[in-house]
């Protein structure tokens, strides 16, 4: 019996020994360049590459320099309204559509769910040209609005997937009970299994967020002016230059990249660790 204790306490010393290692070495991976972008940002002068350092003095020119100096505050907004109204477009429309597609049967269901994954297999690169022309033909090229729908777009078949299955975890037996009591259709969605699925709507907006930050290729493609640029355009700006790259003021800039994520991900902290139900009755 002793032996089978001891059996049992060393593999799970060996395998909380070989967890932590793992989540050291990840750690470290994650934080290694985040502490080169901040050495980077707060060193005074002109910094002309990217290194880990901090035997300098720390200065706050770097982030006066980056709205004094360049569009970075345009650019900026810019992100911030198109990543919002992605978000919020976005978001409505794959929760309604997934709940449709978990909640009710109708004409085309399997052949649209199925069209969603053939489209998803599509890279965006592929659909570059498609996208130039049809911007042409619109007269949206250089819009960010234009941008915005194809961000919205681009989002919603697989999201719409995921909300799907999520929205089928659900017991379809709160529904039912709901319907003996009375509720109708929008009153079941929006008090008995809205929710219940508040963690993958909080996921679903962050990734909805985060997608105007850091997607480059599209919107490089279509925005050609710099008054109309994204952050991820304009920052490259800096550092495309090899023999003037301006080190300094992309690693300010990135850091200020960050912030709007982290306090939205803050904001939504809660819902990601939510049960699924977390608003359910007891019984």
């Amino acid at each position: 019996m002793n032996k089978i204790m001891k059996s049992q306490k060393t593999s799970q010393f060996v395998g909380k020994f070989f967890t932590y290692f793992y989540l050291l070495i990840l750690a470290a991976i994650i934080i290694y360049p985040l502490l080169i972008t901040a050495s980077s940002a707060f060193k005074a002068g002109n910094v002309a590459a990217f290194d880990l350092s901090f035997d300098t003095e720390w200065t706050l020119d770097n982030f006066k320099r980056l709205f004094g100096e360049t569009l970075f505050g345009e650019w900026y907004w810019n992100t911030l309204i198109i990543a919002l109204v992605t978000m919020v477009v976005q978001v409505t429309v794959i929760t309604l559509a997934g709940y449709t597609y978990s909640r009710y049967r109708f004409v085309g269901r399997k052949k649209s769910l199925m069209f969603f994954l053939i489209v998803q297999m599509v890279p965006t690169t592929a659909a570059l040209t498609a996208f130039y022309v049809m911007a042409l033909l619109m007269g949206a090229l250089n819009q960010t609005w234009f941008l915005m729908f194809l961000y919205i777009g681009g989002g919603i078949p697989m999201n719409t997937w995921l909300m799907k299955g999520y929205f089928d975890t659900v017991p379809y037996d709160l529904d039912e009970s709901a319907k003996l009591d009375g509720a109708g259709h929008f009153r079941i969605f929006i008090q008995i299994v809205l929710p219940l699925v508040k963690p993958m709507i909080a996921v679903q907006s962050l990734w909805a967020f985060m997608t105007p930050f850091g997607e480059y290729m599209l919107a490089k493609f279509l925005l050609r002016t710099p008054e109309k640029y994204t952050v991820a355009i304009g920052l490259q700006t800096f550092i495309n230059n090899p023999q003037n790259q301006k080190v300094a003021l992309f690693s300010a800039g990135a850091i200020l990249i960050a912030i709007p994520i982290t306090l939205l991900f803050f904001m939504l902290q809660k819902h990601f660790v939510a049960g699924l139900t977390s608003g359910g009755t007891k019984g």
